[in-house]
């Protein structure tokens, strides 16, 4: 306990049981103990804006479903969770179930229903991509559901089948799965598609029943850990951050060198206050030529953080404790969000789409605080 912590313990006995009480109220269990955040707020935040994501016109898609995005909905999806037990909530909230019954409609009604970019509307090869990168969500967002029950349904064993039949056989991305491309970073961009295989490799990692050793998968797998090996030096240090996170327990996408190279990556990176900085880490830079926001911020240093615990550094890291007291004191007490800015341009950070790196921020952030291996 740092010594002004204890000092003021000791002053204030009765400021002392209420943190402790506090503290037992929101615990999530070993170094990544809630106190110094508010996981109601983050709850109100994620809710508020994926309640939001349902109604906004731009998201509308193919008989009254709307489209997931790598920015809030997903993020999201994986995130609540974690907010549940901390809240004492008897089941998922309203959000959880809007978004997860909006993708099993559209899994469900998979050869019927549009992609959500058509090719005849929005131009070659956008209804691949579009159905690659619903495939692996699918996948991914009921795997982590599954993940809690120890079985896995068989709607995410449908989901895999659809997602494994879409894996890339030939080309730079073989064993991976082509991504949406809008030019946008670090999620839809010719960049994006080794994000788009740890997502696949997360859900697969969170496929309850020993479901990443399945012999059926076997081939696949092997595909899979090639492109990981082979890309893992090209990609940008955010994107290795991803797959350190995704990969840790499926065996070998990754070799041990590989993580370690990625770990001493990003502690070279760490800044003085000890978090990170989302264009240091991706080398984006602006479409309009404004000057990027060199402050840390929070959706790099959540996933810093995250992939860091992934790969086994300890929590007496002192460079990781300090990524980690930097969440727990800079979530914005007002909204509840982790503040991140946008790498492509300028954006209004109070306006919607101004917020979809804050969206992604303080889901991340949650994932790290919460995180248990």
């Amino acid at each position: 306990m740092p010594a002004m912590t204890f000092l003021r313990l000791c002053a204030l006995p009765a400021l002392a049981l209420a943190l402790a009480l506090a503290a037992q109220d929101v615990r999530a269990g070993g170094a990544n103990d809630a106190v110094g955040w508010d996981p109601a707020a983050a709850a109100r935040y994620l809710d508020g804006r994926a309640t939001w994501w349902t109604t906004w016109p731009n998201a509308a898609r193919d008989r009254g479903t709307y489209c997931m995005s790598c920015h809030t909905t997903l993020p999201y999806a994986l995130a609540r969770p974690a907010l549940r037990g901390l809240l004492r909530e008897g089941g998922p909230s309203a959000g959880e179930q809007q978004i997860v019954g909006n993708l099993l409609t559209r899994a469900r009604a998979w050869k019927d229903v549009e992609p959500w970019y058509p090719d005849q509307t929005r131009g070659i090869p956008k209804t691949s991509e579009s159905r690659a990168i619903e495939a692996v969500m699918n996948a991914l967002v009921l795997s982590r559901r599954d993940a809690a029950t120890g079985t896995l349904s068989d709607d995410a064993r449908t989901a895999f089948g659809v997602m494994w039949a879409l894996q890339m056989k030939t080309g730079p991305e073989t064993g991976a799965w082509t991504w949406l491309n809008f030019k946008l970073e670090p999620w839809e961009s010719p960049n994006s598609p080794y994000f788009g295989a740890s997502m696949a490799a997360l859900a697969i990692a969170s496929a309850p029943g020993g479901y990443a050793t399945a012999p059926e998968i076997a081939d696949r797998m092997t595909a899979l850990r090639a492109y990981f090996q082979k890309q893992h030096a090209q990609v940008s240090l955010l994107n290795q951050l991803t797959a350190v996170w995704a990969t840790s327990r499926v065996p070998d996408l990754l070799t041990g060198a590989q993580r370690q190279a990625t770990v001493d990556a990003a502690f070279a990176r760490q800044q003085a206050d000890g978090g990170w900085n989302t264009p240091a880490l991706g080398g984006y830079t602006r479409v309009d030529n404004t000057a990027p926001d060199t402050r840390s911020d929070g959706y790099a240093t959540a996933l810093a953080t995250l992939a860091l615990q992934a790969a086994g550094v300890p929590a007496s890291d002192p460079r990781l404790a300090k990524g980690l007291a930097w969440l727990r004191t800079h979530q914005d007490a007002a909204s509840g969000r982790w503040p991140a800015a946008s790498p492509n341009k300028e954006r209004d950070p109070d306006s919607d789409t101004g917020k979809f790196m804050s969206d992604a921020a303080t889901a991340y952030a949650v994932l790290s605080l919460t995180y248990q291996r």
